[in-house]
């Protein structure tokens, strides 16, 4: 990776911007000053409110950070699976005492908008999500100061990423909690995808980007795999979730070391595109009927989760989690950075005694 970037935090750890009131700008400013990068999420927030969380972060710290968009999604949902896929949730909605909520609320996430805050406000690093910004906004991006980066779940997705000249490449395998970054949602895919250290030797093959790695890491010694594999950094999310300075829920928190939940499914349960969370009723009763519609599935299903969280139901919640949630460790955001270097630390001093070894004949 460009020293102008990995200057801007002294370990490769990045925390991975999490929508969904998680990703606060408590959680980003303890990240940031613990030495790993901090990052912020604008999906499912206007403008006005990304710009009020980057005013806040900065008042809690000078050290650089990011802000993740989501791109806009093309009209592609079937308006008719849409309307079955309500009728089917109509019970939920009855069960929580809400309404369905209006799947036509929009599907640009206020991009446009957002883009313009981000150029008129520069911060120092822009990562987007479900597809490629254009050669035009990331030049824009550059113009102002700011390092873009963008998701790819395929080599091939990777080499759209370099064509826009963007600065690197995520990396994201299909370990990894929350929502899958593809650029075209595949109904025929949706339910599969590369392992990371799969993904990260395909994508260094592919482009001469630098790579971060995201995708159930947990431990130090995760993240000295992937930088092995070739990858320049290494971006956590489902481990700083469970942290006291994240915005998850409380229920979701505990849920991710619940023995009731004891794995994970990508699903389109919650909002129409591939995204792993925990196994709950809600996702096990509607997962295989929910169509390929996001964001109308989104919108259709969010007073039920607002309403499940009130009603304090686990069951009726997106638990986004990667595949390591039960390495969840409840420690201070800071501190989990502390211990994830230590940990990489460790494991690269075991890597070169092991190198050692083989050089010197060791074994059988």
């Amino acid at each position: 990776m460009s020293s102008a970037l990995t200057d801007l935090f002294p370990y490769p750890i990045v925390q991975a911007p999490m929508a969904g009131g998680v990703s606060v700008p408590q959680l980003a400013a303890a990240v940031c000053e613990a030495g790993g990068l901090g990052f912020l999420a604008a999906g499912y927030k206007t403008a006005d409110g990304m710009y009020q969380e980057i005013k806040h972060l900065r008042g809690l710290t000078s050290r650089p950070f990011g802000v993740n968009l989501f791109l806009p999604q093309p009209e592609t949902a079937d308006p008719a699976a849409v309307d079955v896929y309500a009728h089917q949730l109509a019970g939920e909605a009855a069960w929580y005492e809400t309404e369905l909520g209006d799947p036509d609320s929009g599907r640009d996430d206020g991009y446009d908008t957002k883009l313009a805050v981000l150029l008129d406000n520069p911060v120092p690093v822009v990562s987007f999500h479900f597809g490629v910004p254009s050669c035009e906004v990331v030049d824009s991006l550059h113009r102002v100061g700011t390092f873009a980066l963008v998701s790819a779940t395929t080599a091939d997705e990777a080499r759209a990423v370099e064509q826009s000249g963007a600065d690197a490449v995520i990396a994201q395998g299909a370990e990894a909690g929350g929502h899958q970054g593809t650029h075209r949602d595949n109904p025929e895919t949706g339910g599969s995808g590369t392992g990371l250290l799969s993904l990260v030797a395909q994508v260094r093959e592919a482009v001469g980007l630098p790579i971060v790695a995201a995708g159930g890491i947990m431990r130090g010694g995760q993240i000295a795999a992937v930088l092995a594999a070739g990858a320049s950094a290494a971006q956590l999310g489902t481990a700083f979730l469970a942290t006291p300075e994240s915005g998850a829920h409380d229920l979701h928190k505990q849920a991710l070391t619940n023995p009731l939940f004891v794995r994970t499914e990508l699903t389109r349960a919650f909002s129409g595109r591939p995204a792993r969370a925990l196994v709950n009723r809600f996702l096990r009763e509607h997962g295989p009927y929910a169509p390929a519609a996001y964001p109308e599935v989104h919108h259709l299903t969010s007073p039920v989760r607002k309403a499940a969280a009130k009603a304090g139901d686990a069951q009726g919640l997106a638990l986004w989690a990667g595949q390591g949630h039960r390495m969840a460790r409840e420690l201070p955001a800071g501190q989990l950075v502390e211990v994830l270097a230590a940990e990489l630390a460790a494991a690269g001093t075991a890597l070169s005694g092991l190198s050692g070894y083989q050089a010197g004949g060791g074994g059988r």
